[in-house]
């Protein structure tokens, strides 16, 4: 298939020019849980100053038996801090609770109806923290796709399904080229930056 070719022969290029990305930098699935919570309409610098806030109370039940003013203000830098804790009580709750081992579009779906969780944060949190087979889209995939002129699409799980229809079915490849498509974006906005206007 042509496309698969280009697609899987892009993932190889980004590689090759950047090389492994080690993503993502959490040492718990609770972990990744809370840095797709955080990184939501912020920048990862941000979600660092919350993370290291919260560094003492990384654990579940710990975050669950803060209040909630205490953990807002713990998690102020990363914005939108009051939605954010309510999202982070509720998805700790969630991850407490759920069943890991279920179907990923049933744990996409209680994912989902967690208020304040969308597809992309559940995507994130089902690829890097369970190991489920899922490809993440966000905004710089949706730029590479154009860029590339692989695939244009209206809708997230679309542009999902075009990845994983174009790719080996691979966890650790799925990992990796969302982690180099990230790197790649920041490349490209930075050199867009540079040209003069």
């Amino acid at each position: 298939m042509e496309e698969e070719s280009k697609v899987y022969a892009l993932y190889k290029k980004l590689l090759n020019k950047y090389g492994p990305q080690g993503w993502w930098p959490a040492e718990t699935p609770y972990e990744v849980l809370v840095g797709a919570i955080l990184t939501q309409n912020t920048n990862w610098n941000n979600v660092e100053k919350a993370l290291r806030n919260l560094r003492p109370y990384l654990e579940p039940e710990k975050i669950l038996a803060l209040d909630n003013e205490t953990l807002m203000e713990l998690i102020r830098p990363s914005g939108y801090f009051t939605r954010k804790a309510l999202t982070l009580k509720e998805a700790t709750k969630w991850f407490l609770e759920a069943d890991k081992s279920k179907d990923t579009m049933e744990l996409r779906k209680e994912l989902l109806s967690i208020k304040g969780i969308g597809r992309e944060t559940a995507d994130s949190i089902l690829l890097y923290a369970f190991d489920k087979l899922i490809f993440v889209i966000d905004a710089y995939t949706k730029r590479f796709c154009d860029y590339y002129k692989l695939f244009k699409a209206k809708d997230y799980d679309e542009y999902r399904l075009f990845f994983e229809s174009n790719l080996p079915r691979d966890l650790e490849l799925y990992k990796e080229y969302h982690a180099l498509i990230v790197r790649w974006g920041k490349d490209f906005r930075r050199k867009i930056a540079e040209v003069p206007k």
